[in-house]
């Protein structure tokens, strides 16, 4: 579960995010969105520690994650190319990662086997370093190497964003497999509404830091978020 108190970032006297209350529960898939500046990257940011909060906090099962390290095992994310070591391979990224997580090579070259159909023969055998792949094969790195550990929590800032459509629609079945196969909380934030929709059943929507709509996932979310949008 991820609980969040009275959370305020301020930058340079201004307001960025303000949640005085929210709640997460365990194997939910939780959408975020709203529009450029509405704190989406930057409530993620605080949820992994990344950056200090001008006041209130997060706990993770209880934890509080401000300079604490115990949550991290548990917890996949990647939110953007600032995740990766680009002056790597991907095989070596995720030997590395893996064995962060304390994975054998083994499970390695198991949990890279299951990722074939995302990967589409684009990212593996390619004798590139990852910073001269494409941002689409960056992303799919990005994303499963924040998988790699098994997480109880998984968080990811835009994965649809650079994806191909084939690859768009192959990441919502993955993560809708996950969802239902290993109840993993998702923590999503998408500008897609309908990748969302088709992936999260409880969507927040951010305005200028504040939630100002909290609304569970049915077969009118989508006109009703589009209709916010539009105004």
């Amino acid at each position: 579960m991820i609980e969040v108190t009275e959370l305020k970032k301020f930058y340079n006297g201004v307001a960025v995010l303000d949640i005085p209350s929210l709640v997460i529960a365990n194997g939910e898939s939780f959408g975020l969105v709203g529009n450029n500046g509405a704190g989406k990257t930057t409530f993620f940011r605080l949820i992994l520690d990344l950056i200090e909060a001008s006041s209130g906090e997060v706990r993770v099962n209880g934890e509080t994650v401000a300079r604490r390290d115990e949550w991290k095992s548990y917890v996949g994310s990647f939110l953007d190319e600032g995740f990766l070591i680009d002056f790597l391979t991907p095989e070596e990224f995720f030997s590395f990662t893996g064995k962060v997580y304390g994975k054998s090579k083994e499970d390695i070259t198991v949990f890279l086997e299951s990722m074939t159909e995302f990967f589409n023969g684009e990212i593996l055998g390619k004798r590139k370093f990852i910073r001269d792949l494409s941002k689409g094969n960056q992303k799919k790195v990005g994303i499963a190497a924040a998988l790699i550990g098994d997480p109880q929590i998984l968080i990811l800032d835009e994965p649809f964003t650079a994806l191909d459509p084939s690859s768009q629609i192959r990441l919502k079945r993955m993560l809708n497999e996950l969802k239902a196969t290993q109840n993993m909380t998702m923590l999503i934030s998408s500008h897609d509404l309908n990748h969302v929709t088709d992936v999260c059943e409880r969507i927040v929507v951010l305005e200028k830091g504040h939630i100002v709509n909290d609304i569970f996932t049915n077969e009118d979310t989508l006109k009703e978020l589009e209709a916010y949008f539009a105004v």
